[in-house]
């Protein structure tokens, strides 16, 4: 249409939105869908943190909001930084968003010019590239495929940076892959930061919490000292306190970056949902215990899902470190035709005949950055994610 912007036309709506909305679609329409699309947990928010809602709610909390954030969250959120992370911030490097997209979003509108390169290792989370396009950025996908088990090296960093590189979006544990990158396995990629000081680090620790086994999560700026004041350290309260509906993310960082992103901020949304601020408030100052717990779960399920996906035929599952997602490579079923006469030509049409022959909703690699494979959430029952494992084996046996 004419009047639509050119901007847009350099962008596309997410996939992994439109996976859960065709699940749902085809849901309503009487079959039986298992969605493992969705990028949150299925555990209700935990009744404490609901109950300040309703509170804050009660005490009339509901009105306008420093842009920003509320002076008491992001004190919580320093004081978080400073007993998890061993990272010192002031209030004023603080910023809190309406959820961990929009400081995001926030940051790169605020710093890229057109020309501006951002490096963001493949496979990475959908939005990454779109959200530099929108800000006249240019995204650099470098590819870290699963004989790295998915992990950037440094050598492929340091190839990447030119002159004209801002940015480098690091993610770890990853969506999609679930990738955590050890301490020692980061310290080289900081060494490689710490020779081109013209390159800022934005670190999304989204998934910090869900962690596995014995494995240490350790973010950049703390990894390497020398990063701090070049590192944008973001966060949020939606995958570990089950909370993704509530839309509250944080970051933080160098104080004129801050104030700039508050800038953007103030003329695009405001402030985020003050009800939402004091539930997340709750949320990073009362109780901790469940963590551990939801992550024994979270572990049970990724154990069950590798031992069953890597049971199916031509397909091979690499045992992630964190967050609820597997990435399962498929090369060997590509060229072949399902039992329900579709071609697998790639990995969007595994995904597209493994959904409407066996109702299993999963999100095709490409959309990723990294084909031919295909992500699974594993952030359901465990009587779910059995059928659908038994579905997907069945499905690919069929294969011919």
């Amino acid at each position: 249409m004419a009047f639509l912007s050119d901007t847009l036309a350099r962008v596309k709506p997410s996939p992994t939105i439109a996976v859960t909305s065709k699940a749902g679609e085809l849901r309503a329409a009487g079959k039986d869908v298992i969605g493992l699309g969705a990028g949150e947990p299925d555990f209700d928010t935990p009744q404490n943190i609901k109950d300040a809602a309703k509170r804050a709610i009660d005490e009339g909390r509901t009105k306008y909001t420093a842009v920003d954030g509320i002076a008491e969250l992001k004190s919580a959120i320093a004081a978080k930084f400073s007993r998890e992370n061993g990272l010192s911030y002031s209030t004023a490097q603080i910023t809190v968003g309406t959820g961990g997209k929009q400081t995001l979003y926030n940051a790169l509108m605020a710093t890229l010019d057109p020309g501006d390169e951002v490096i963001i290792p493949a496979p990475y989370w959908v939005s990454y590239p779109d959200m530099v396009l929108l800000a006249g950025g240019t995204p650099v996908p470098v590819v870290a495929g699963i004989e790295n088990h998915f992990k950037l090296t440094a050598a492929q960093l340091d190839a990447a940076i030119t002159p004209k590189t801002k940015w480098f979006i690091f993610n770890s544990p990853s969506n999609p892959t679930g990738a955590g990158y050890s301490r020692a396995e980061l310290k080289q990629l900081t060494d490689v930061l710490m020779r081109h000081p013209h390159v800022r680090i934005m670190s999304d620790d989204m998934y910090e919490h869900l962690v596995f086994d014995d494995f240490e999560f350790v973010t950049p700026a703390q990894v390497e000292p020398g990063l701090y004041d070049r590192t944008l350290t973001c966060n949020g309260v939606s995958k570990a306190y089950a909370m993704t509906g509530w839309r509250i993310g944080y970051a933080a960082g160098p104080a004129p970056l801050i104030r700039a992103m508050a800038t953007i901020q103030s003329q695009s949304t405001s402030n985020p949902c003050s009800i939402a601020q004091y539930a997340a408030l709750e949320a990073l100052t009362g109780p901790q215990d469940f963590l551990s717990e939801n992550r024994k779960i979270f572990q049970r399920r990724r154990d069950l899902v590798v031992s069953m996906l890597n049971q199916a035929r031509g397909v091979k599952c690499p045992r992630p470190e964190g967050a609820f997602y597997v990435y399962p490579d498929i090369s060997a079923c590509i060229g072949r035709t399902s039992a329900g006469g579709a071609r697998i030509t790639d990995d969007e049409a595994f995904a597209t005949a493994l959904l409407e022959e066996t109702g299993v909703a999963v999100v095709f690699g490409a959309a990723f950055g990294l084909s031919p494979n295909f992500r699974v959430s594993y952030a359901t029952s465990d009587a779910a994610l059995q059928e659908a494992c038994a579905r997907i084996q069945k499905f690919c046996a069929g294969l011919r």
